[in-house]
This record gives structure tokens, C-alpha cells and sequence, in this order.
């Protein structure tokens, strides 16, 4: 398969866990343990892109890439496009996101995920998404679910129950074995020429309401072509709890 490069977005500043990129896993920052998944993946190049100089030292102290990016960026696809920029990548150089709170991500499925990207050349982004099998979940609107296409595309993305079941969903705790309800997983590919275009994209209406990113893309007519996985992964680290299990896991 084509080559690949993984940018690693990681802000200091958390809401929830201060210091989050920082904070110790079996030894080692998060951060970094994020860094040695994504080597893992066969990926060219590794880099972590951040707004502060200590993540950038601890990183770079570890034998990995940094690059200090503005803090002013809204997004993390606004840190990686200025990444792709600074290091003139090419329009058709693919780039995977890797969130710098997973430390458990499989490398299988960051390369999975280049690998479809590369394999669909009218897509300017790939993803990831696993099926539901209950009620529940599907009905959570933390859970982002995506509606697909024959070939695989993404035709939306909601924080609402799609595709519904008008019938079957009129009686309590039914749920249709064979509903093609997918959810998302929250892990990108890009091609660079996309992420230079990315900053100049008006955002759309709909991100607005459904508070999902990754709908301007499809408002402004870019395809995402989406990777389907068995499951879900491993998840990332967002609050105190999910730090305590990621370092349980690690240590077992």
C-alpha cells in the first residue's frame, strides 16, 4: 500500500484532566504511548502537533517529531492541515489523525484506514464505524452514528437515531436484526490536498446543530469513504475514570 504519514494533535489545555498529553501511562506520557501506537502502524512519519512547549520537549526527549502549532486553532484538523502545510506535503500524501488521548488505539486500524483511503481515489477523507446491535446505543446521542452508502460513503452523520425503524421502533426494546445502524468511530485519514482546502470551507449549518465537525466536509461535497470494523476500540482517556482504566489495562 502507498505511504502514509500519522499527525498527532495534542493540546495542554483540558476541561476535564489538566495536563492530559502529560499524564503518566505504565511510565510514559500519554502522549507518547499515542506516539508508539501510531510507529507501530508502519506509518513513514510520526508527529505530534501541539500548542505548548513542554508537550513538545517530552516528546521530542522520547525520540518522536514535534511541531509547535498556533494555539489559536479550533479544531484538530486545523492543527494537522498546519502541520501538512509547514512540511509541504504533497496534495495526495495520506494523513491519519490520531487523537493524543488514545493510548490503546490498535495500529491495525490506523494502517486499515490508510489502506482504504488509498484504495478510493474519489475520497478526500476515510473513517471508521462499527455496526449496533442495541437499542440503546442507538438512541444515545453521544454515540455519532453514520449512514452509508452501496459503496461505503458516508451520506451523514447524526448525534440522532438513523437509520429508523419506523415500525419496529413503535414497540418498547425492539430492535431489528438486520438494521444497518453503524456507529462512528472518531478516527480519520486525510489527503493533504484536502487539509490545505479545509480552513477556507465555510462551516455548514447542520455541524452547527449536530455539533459534529466532519459534517462540512459532506455539505461542501468532499466524500468520506468509511472503514466498517467489527467492534468498537479500545476507548480513549476523557475524564479521571477513564485514565484510572486505561492505567489498569496497561499495568495488567
Amino acid at each position: 500500500m502507498a505511504a502514509f504519514k500519522v499527525v498527532i494533535p495534542a493540546r495542554y489545555a483540558s476541561s476535564r484532566l489538566a495536563a492530559k498529553p502529560l499524564l503518566d501511562i505504565g511510565g510514559k506520557p500519554m502522549v507518547v504511548r499515542v506516539a508508539e501506537q501510531a510507529a507501530a502502524s508502519g506509518a513513514e512519519e510520526v508527529w505530534v502537533a501541539t500548542d505548548h512547549a513542554e508537550i513538545a520537549a517530552t516528546v521530542e526527549a522520547h525520540g518522536f517529531s514535534a511541531m509547535m502549532t498556533s494555539a489559536r486553532h479550533a479544531t484538530g484538523t486545523d492543527r494537522i492541515a498546519e502541520v501538512a502545510v509547514q512540511r509541504q506535503w504533497p496534495g495526495d500524501t495520506l494523513i491519519v489523525n490520531v487523537q493524543g488521548d488514545e493510548p490503546l488505539i490498535d495500529p491495525e486500524l490506523i494502517r486499515q484506514l490508510a489502506r482504504r483511503l488509498d484504495a478510493n481515489a474519489h475520497a478526500a477523507i476515510a473513517t471508521a464505524c462499527h455496526p449496533i446491535r442495541e437499542r440503546e446505543t442507538l438512541f444515545n446521542p453521544h454515540a455519532v452514528k453514520v449512514v452509508l452508502d452501496r459503496q461505503g460513503n458516508a451520506l451523514y452523520f447524526s448525534r440522532a437515531p438513523i437509520p429508523y425503524a419506523r415500525d419496529d421502533f413503535s414497540s418498547p426494546g425492539k430492535f431489528p436484526a438486520q438494521l444497518p445502524a453503524y456507529r462512528h468511530i472518531g478516527v480519520y485519514a486525510y489527503r493533504a490536498a484536502f487539509l490545505e482546502a479545509y480552513g477556507r470551507l465555510q462551516p455548514a449549518p447542520i455541524e452547527h446543530f449536530e455539533a459534529l465537525e466532519q459534517l462540512r466536509a459532506l455539505w461542501c461535497g468532499y466524500r468520506i469513504t468509511v472503514l466498517v470494523v467489527a467492534g468498537a476500540p479500545a476507548a480513549g482517556v476523557d475524564t479521571e475514570e477513564d485514565l484510572q482504566q486505561v492505567r489498569a489495562l496497561w499495568a495488567s
